[in-house]
């Protein structure tokens, strides 16, 4: 179960990939939430936490229920048309974002994550990613070394259970700057 810093991240989290994104042209469910997915892989390789999504195995690739809700949440809140950022979230919520990230090594770090996954997989259409995705070769902590390929798993399987792993740093906001950004999200 998320806290609500965490969910406060992660919707800050996601409207950055969406800005992120926004250069790379037509976005779609499918496409966002293999880039999330992604993006939270690559964290945990490297022993942080930004992203506190769980996801399971779905038709399409990974899919991930709390980020579909947070996503739709921020529609409701007129943050965000479609998947394009409201000018009043590019105006207030962008720069909160940056402002907790200048000077904090992990949130640093973090956004550097989401830029090289969006450098790398934004270009590309939702097939080649969610292809990428169903590559990705997942283990389980009873048998580490062994691998199975994403698309060899069964369907509604949960793949990645944040709070089940153990990182040596995770993204936060100060609690001055986590109210400012509440505030700008509209919550």
């Amino acid at each position: 179960m998320r806290t609500p810093h965490q969910i406060t991240v992660d919707r800050a989290l996601l409207l950055y990939v969406l800005h992120l994104a926004e250069p790379h042209g037509l976005l779609s469910d499918v496409k966002l939430q293999q880039l999330c997915f992604l993006c939270e892989l690559q964290m945990f390789g490297k022993g942080l936490k930004g992203f506190h999504f769980e996801f399971f195995r779905f038709a399409y690739g990974a899919f991930s229920k709390d980020l579909d809700n947070d996503l739709t949440s921020l529609r409701r809140k007129e943050r965000v048309e479609n998947f394009t950022l409201a000018d009043q979230t590019q105006e207030q919520v962008l720069p909160l974002i940056e402002e907790g990230v200048a000077g904090v090594e992990t949130n640093e770090k973090v956004l550097e994550i989401l830029k090289a996954v969006m450098t790398t997989y934004g270009p590309q259409d939702s097939g080649t990613i969610t292809s990428s995705v169903e590559a990705v070769e997942l283990s389980t902590p009873q048998d580490p070394e062994f691998k199975i390929p994403i698309r060899d798993i069964v369907f509604h399987t949960t793949l990645l259970v944040p709070q089940r792993i153990d990182v040596q740093a995770e993204f936060t906001f100060p609690p001055a700057l986590l109210s400012r950004v509440n505030q700008a999200m509209g919550y």
